[in-house]
């Protein structure tokens, strides 16, 4: 437990927003996650990638800076792929195959809860520039975190119904 309760809190709501983008994805089969229904400017993979490429960068390198270790968590080409600003292509062939967006997702996830816990509360007080939710601080860029999966998670939803699924309840 972090000794600093504005990060357990910050935590927690990461790991919310993370369990209910699973939610929504476990019954996404491999096949749709490229399609873009009608007047969707968007897919599954992008929008799962994409929250890869964030968590990334809010909980980590944000954070810490880049690590040796963080070509071990996603290339250079995925993040590049998904960053902010880039736009979602209807050719699968330029992506990464579901299991490695999956994998990577997992991977980021799984180290940014390994470190967040380690912050300290001098550390999570220091500046940070948008994006930051609540404070402009290294904290305010781990609310930011999960209010921004929270977002993505809306448009799975959406793609979700458009896929033909019923919404998760």
């Amino acid at each position: 437990m972090p000794a600093d309760p504005r990060l357990a809190a910050a935590i927690a709501q990461i790991q919310f927003a993370r369990q209910y983008t699973l939610s929504l994805l476990v019954d996404m089969d491999d096949a749709c996650w490229f399609d873009q229904p009608p007047g969707v400017p968007t897919h599954l993979a992008w929008q799962v990638g994409h929250l890869a490429m964030a968590e990334y960068g809010l909980t980590l390198f944000r954070q810490r800076g880049r690590q040796p270790a963080d070509t071990d968590l996603m290339s250079g080409r995925f993040r590049k792929l998904f960053s902010r600003g880039s736009v979602p292509q209807t050719d699968a062939a330029l992506y990464p195959a579901p299991a490695e967006i999956r994998a990577v997702l997992e991977r980021v996830h799984e180290q940014s809860l390994r470190e967040m816990p380690g912050f300290t509360t001098e550390h999570l007080d220091q500046p940070m520039d948008e994006p930051y939710a609540v404070t402009p601080t290294r904290l305010g860029g781990l609310y930011f975190c999960a209010a921004h999966e929270m977002l993505h998670a809306g448009q799975i939803g959406l793609l979700r119904r458009a896929l033909g699924k019923q919404p998760i309840r």
